[in-house]
């Protein structure tokens, strides 16, 4: 079910907050093969449903989300609950305040089950946690859900939740989703609060939702957007309706698709998948212009020098490798090897990157590109082979996606298609800094579109 129609139910009394929340922990305990939750606060949860229910009674509404079940990714503050993001690094760490965007998700009316399963620290692409479990696929439980959010992709795709809050660092939302079926979306960078979430990379964190739907995702950023005094990146935010009605057509959008590195090394049924999908959005009005874009190699790079460097800068204290696992250890040790010089040329390059993009922006407004040029691979597998092309399981997950973090851009990721053995294929929109609700508005065009999605 959608947000909408889990508030159908509620505000046409066909059902409690408190039974949808009671049934949501039964299918949680019956159902979840995929490691998908590290705390459930069941007790919590029915006791604040219950709350929400004596509201609706009295006529207090406080929106699409009253009395609706979420989740958080384990990453996030919890006031009273613990908060591990997914490490032994964080095992008793108990907030006593919570992050800025679960006040404001409470606020709303949400109903929180718990925290959700993530690669630990956030610092990967699979979810493959060694703490607490690989996070698996629900599509097929021999592959990976993508991380880092990992299991705020599988609590929606397993249907326990509408939508979930997760962090996209370099793909952290938009990679589990591709993986997963569901929608992901990074907001523009300064747009959602980041105050009460564990960071991996202050320049480069990006706090969004994962939804059933691309509504679902705008409902979310609706309820969690704008200012917060606690982190100054969002002093500029401003406010915007984001869930207003989808666009009629796409008639006079001017679409990018780039002739340069999005559609190589990417796998046959992605390829047919999105260019189909993006034939359906000419069929809506949209115009096709061919692009070049600036070298997206050396964007990866750029970021990846920014990331390996902020994130060890968090850890300086750390030196016991058994309180980390051997991957994520691994990306500490190597960043501790980025001078200072090395960070401050990658952070110059990173503003000539932003200038080459907002020339981009005056010739198109969407980019249309694979969410991730491969289905979720084997958790077995350190290599995918794309057609006979291999490449490293983490690179080949975060090559369509990591650029986008470096230069703050919104990207949404949505189901395009099925591939032949079952998998979600997933489809990514880009469009320029703050156009955001514009570019959900697009996206559920698509969405309806492509899916016959109706909300």
């Amino acid at each position: 079910m959608t947000v909408r129609e889990y508030g159908r139910l509620l505000r046409t009394k066909k059902a409690s907050s408190v039974e949808l929340v009671r049934d949501a922990f039964k299918r949680i305990k019956e159902r979840d093969r995929c490691h998908t939750f590290i705390t459930l606060t069941e007790y919590e949860a029915i006791a604040e449903a219950g709350e929400r229910d004596k509201e609706l009674a009295k006529g207090i509404d406080r929106g699409p989300f009253h009395g609706v079940p979420i989740a958080y990714k384990d990453l996030f503050y919890t006031k009273g609950i613990k908060t591990t993001a997914g490490s032994l690094v964080f095992r008793d760490f108990v907030p006593e305040h919570d992050g800025t965007v679960v006040s404001k998700f409470k606020d709303a009316g949400a109903v929180s089950l718990g925290k959700l399963n993530l690669h630990e620290l956030a610092y990967g692409a699979t979810s493959k946690n060694p703490h607490y479990g690989f996070v698996l696929n629900p599509h097929d439980l021999d592959r990976v859900a993508g991380g880092s959010s990992g299991g705020s992709a599988t609590a929606v795709a397993q249907k326990f939740v509408p939508v979930t809050l997760g962090s996209d660092t370099g793909g952290s939302i938009r990679i589990p989703a591709s993986f997963c079926g569901v929608a992901g979306f990074k907001p523009t960078y300064g747009l959602v609060s980041r105050y009460g979430v564990l960071p991996l990379s202050h320049s480069l964190d990006h706090v969004g939702p994962l939804g059933s739907t691309v509504d679902d995702c705008a409902l979310a950023i609706e309820a969690i957007a704008g200012r917060d005094a606690n982190d100054a990146t969002t002093q500029r935010a401003p406010q915007i309706n984001f869930s207003s009605e989808p666009l009629a057509n796409l008639k006079g959008i001017r679409l990018g698709v780039p002739r340069n590195y999005y559609f190589e090394h990417v796998a046959r049924e992605v390829d047919q998948s999105v260019n189909a999908a993006i034939a359906e959005m000419t069929r809506l009005g949209a115009e096709i212009h061919e692009i070049t874009l600036p070298d997206i190699p050396a964007m990866n790079a750029v970021q990846r020098t920014i990331q390996w460097g902020e994130a060890s800068a968090l850890y300086p204290q750390y030196r016991d490798a058994k309180l980390i696992g051997a991957d994520v250890w691994a990306l500490i040790e190597q960043g501790r090897l980025v001078s200072a010089v090395d960070y401050l040329t990658a952070q110059k390059l990173r503003t000539v990157f932003r200038k080459e993009f907002d020339r981009i922006w005056k010739a198109v407004e969407v980019i249309v590109t694979p969410a991730t040029p491969v289905t979720a691979p084997r958790t077995d597998e350190n290599q995918v082979d794309i057609d006979g092309y291999k490449e490293d399981t983490r690179m080949a997950s975060t090559r369509m996606a990591r650029a986008i973090n470096l230069i703050g851009e919104p990207a949404l990721s949505m189901p395009c298609g099925v591939s032949s053995n079952g998998l979600p294929i997933g489809l990514q929109l880009i469009a320029a800094p703050f156009r955001d609700a514009w570019l959900l508005h697009v996206g559920r065009a698509v969405e309806e579109a492509i899916n016959g999605t109706r909300t």
